[in-house]
């Protein structure tokens, strides 16, 4: 009896120790991650980050592709949305309120001088109708409570007054918090459209993004482009909404321009940089469906 409890304590201390290397080794890889993401991100030197032109060339490229392809889809009522995932379940597991997302982004998303992100995501908000999802998107003054704590405030820059038309600038300043926090403002031109009245869409391109250095503080300034860290160079939305089944369907496909991942640290950066613009559409999707359903 005594023999076998020794061997179950040391079976059990064998088992803390182990945990215990685990813990340590996860600490250790953790500890490396969160230095090397704050060294490519700018929290120490890492030089001029502006947007090359070739990389803001093949974004525009891109961009182009992505809209000819949806101007395709929504000439026609059959095929409006994207095809979603796959299975024959997907649209009842939309129903149920689970989202879809979907990775786009062609190969590794490199390009020269940069890094491109296409994804896209489906979400269905029961009783909602195409009416409520325009009226509520239009509301830009209500961002900062809707999709808060992403975005920080929002305006209709112009027209400045009257209802809302189908074609207008916003500007919205957006805080993201991934290891470090980044504070920016930015300038979207924005277009409404409709096949019918219950099938739309929306397009919203970036004209201009500032990185804010010291956010939300006193010493809060706008960094010069040549002093930027890279973190969103450019970033394109696109909304598809059909009104169908009982409620809304919507998609939203985000492609984004950022910095590039230095050679040799993709093992590290690579999972940071793709869980950015995936979170962020995941956020938005499930913000909207809540207030959608309310």
């Amino acid at each position: 009896m005594c023999l076998r409890r020794e061997v179950l304590r040391r079976r059990r201390e064998a088992v803390r120790l182990q945990k215990m290397r685990c813990g340590i080794s996860g600490w250790r890889v953790w500890v490396m991650q969160v230095l090397v993401i704050s060294a490519w991100s700018g929290l120490m030197p890492a030089g001029r980050a502006e947007a090359p032109k070739k990389a803001v060339s093949s974004f525009e490229a891109y961009a182009g592709q992505v809209e000819a392809r949806l101007a395709q889809q929504h000439r026609s009522t059959t095929g409006f949305l994207a095809g979603v995932g796959s299975g024959g379940n997907t649209y009842e597991r939309l129903r149920r309120g689970d989202l879809v997302i979907e990775k786009l982004t062609p190969d590794k998303g490199e390009i020269p001088g940069g890094m491109l992100h296409d994804w896209r995501g489906t979400a269905f908000a029961k009783g909602a109708t195409a009416k409520d999802f325009e009226r509520l998107m239009k509301n830009f003054s209500a961002y900062p409570q809707l999709y808060s704590p992403q975005v920080v405030r929002a305006e209709i820059v112009s027209p400045k007054s009257g209802p809302v038309p189908d074609h207008f600038t916003a500007m919205m300043r957006v805080k993201q918090k991934h290891v470090i926090t980044v504070v920016m403002d930015t300038t979207y031109d924005v277009t409404y459209g409709r096949l019918d009245g219950r099938h739309g869409y929306s397009s919203s391109r970036s004209t201009k993004i500032a990185e804010i250095e010291d956010g939300e503080t006193a010493k809060e300034h706008s960094l010069p482009p040549d002093k930027e860290h890279g973190f969103l160079w450019r970033l394109n939305t696109y909304w598809s909404y059909e009104e169908r089944d009982g409620g809304l369907y919507m998609q939203i496909e985000s492609i984004s321009l950022t910095r590039g991942i230095p050679t040799g640290l993709g093992w590290v950066i690579g999972p940071f940089v793709e869980s950015v613009p995936r979170e962020s559409l995941e956020f938005t999707l499930r913000n909207t469906s809540k207030a959608l359903q309310r």
